[in-house]
């Protein structure tokens, strides 16, 4: 059964980007497997078909629309949940290896069943907490890209993103709501923590028009932290 097909213009105009069939049959697979998951554990209340799409596979990819060129780099989903962003982001992007992180055992079980299920050569689930797991060496500055999806304080997000990161390499806090006082708190521990903030990506969803935002967060010591590209014209349209 086809959930998307009715959107799949909506890839191309505002991601610049559409995806081949067998992805198309990875993201339908994806949302039948999530709504399974659902009647085990609470996985996510957003199982509506075009929500979905919305909330959890376009934002997904949107976040790091900015690096859709690069290839075969290293990225962590840190707090993954139910495996977003990075499941969504291990289809699109097959050269990019994923770690999907989360504290909580029965959702990572999911994830990694998941991982299987899609045939993800690209991606694996570890348990555990995201500031435990960043103090072990082989977890240490490997990340090209440390992605989260920031529910809580911003600053305490990005120390968890920090320690992930190489040397170039680049934090990436999903939000929806971005207050000009989340911005000071962020702007005040990112002096102390030799972080600056590279970017902030205001922008509109496609279907309900929420607002919705990206910060880029790269270390301080960083020669290459200037590399979020300014948005393609498709891109600058998605802005408000």
């Amino acid at each position: 059964m086809s959930h998307f097909s009715h959107l799949f213009e909506h890839w191309q105009s505002t991601l610049n980007w559409s995806p081949t069939s067998d992805q198309l049959d990875q993201f339908e697979k994806l949302y039948e497997l999530v709504l399974a998951g659902n009647s085990q554990q609470n996985l996510t209340r957003i199982t509506a078909i075009d929500d979905f799409w919305e909330k959890h596979l376009w934002d997904s990819l949107r976040g790091v629309l900015a690096y859709w060129d690069r290839e075969d780099i290293q990225v962590i989903d840190i707090g993954t949940g139910a495996g977003f962003p990075g499941l969504p982001i291990a289809i699109a992007k097959p050269s990019w290896q994923m770690t999907l992180v989360d504290s909580k055992q029965k959702k990572v079980a999911f994830v990694e069943q998941t991982i299987q299920d899609l045939q993800l050569a690209n991606a694996i689930a570890q348990v555990g907490r995201a500031e435990d797991i960043n103090k072990i060496s082989v977890y240490k500055q490997k990340y090209d890209l440390a992605l989260v999806r920031a529910v809580g304080k911003p600053d305490i997000c990005a120390s968890y993103c920090l320690p992930f990161l190489k040397n170039d390499g680049t934090a990436i806090l999903y939000r929806g709501q971005w207050l000009p006082e989340e911005s000071e708190q962020l702007d005040i521990f990112c002096e102390g923590q030799e972080l600056q903030v590279v970017k902030q990506d205001r922008f509109q969803t496609p279907l309900t028009s929420g607002i919705r935002h990206s910060v880029y967060l790269s270390p301080s010591r960083s020669l290459n932290a200037a590399s979020v590209q300014p948005p393609s014209p498709v891109r600058k349209a998605m802005q408000s």
